[in-house]
């Protein structure tokens, strides 16, 4: 394993949702029809802690959801080409037709993962919009998928793997970057 470089510590992450939060609000005119749902195990903790600061802020509970995706080995964010993202269960509060459901993940990559759960969301209602909030954008996009809300753009290289702490699994929030060198 090569340098670890931190990106972001609890404090910036911290900032990141809670202007992610903001521009949610106001991207939806208010609080009205909003779902958030979490994908698999880091982009569930950011959905409950958007879900949180926003009633901190506007003082409304947004139904909150979870969708299990796989196609990294192990969560970390290293392509894999030719893994198709597969989803392997859900847990969805509420019927979706008609609302603004809010997929939140830590890393955009590929695209693949959101284009499962995108899959899946309809199985559960038709959405009248979907949107997409990340906390980190590292590029690399292999499909036309664009978050709408980003807490941060890290330019990456292919050899770099991407890792978000976060307390509720990892005893800590960061954001951190790190060069791997590639098993042949």
């Amino acid at each position: 394993m090569g340098m670890t470089k931190q990106i972001m510590d609890d404090m910036k992450m911290r900032r990141s949702l809670t202007r992610i939060t903001y521009e949610i609000v106001e991207n939806n005119k208010g609080t009205q029809n909003l779902v958030f749902i979490g994908i698999k195990t880091r982009g569930i903790y950011l959905a409950q802690r958007l879900a949180e600061r926003l009633n901190q802020l506007e003082g409304v509970q947004v139904p909150t959801g979870s969708l299990d995706v796989t196609l990294y080995r192990d969560d970390v964010h290293m392509a894999d080409v030719g893994d198709q993202a597969t989803v392997h269960g859900a847990d969805i509060p509420v019927d979706l037709t008609g609302k603004h459901v809010i997929l939140i993940d830590d890393v955009i990559f590929t695209g693949r993962t959101v284009r499962a759960a995108l899959n899946a969301l309809m199985e559960y209602g038709r959405p009248a919009k979907v949107s997409l909030a990340v906390l980190v954008d590292r590029g690399h996009r292999e499909l036309p998928i664009r978050p709408d809300f980003v807490g941060k753009n890290i330019p990456t290289g292919m050899d770099e793997q991407v890792s978000v702490a976060m307390t509720e699994v990892d005893g800590h929030d960061s954001v951190t970057i790190e060069k791997v060198v590639q098993p042949h």
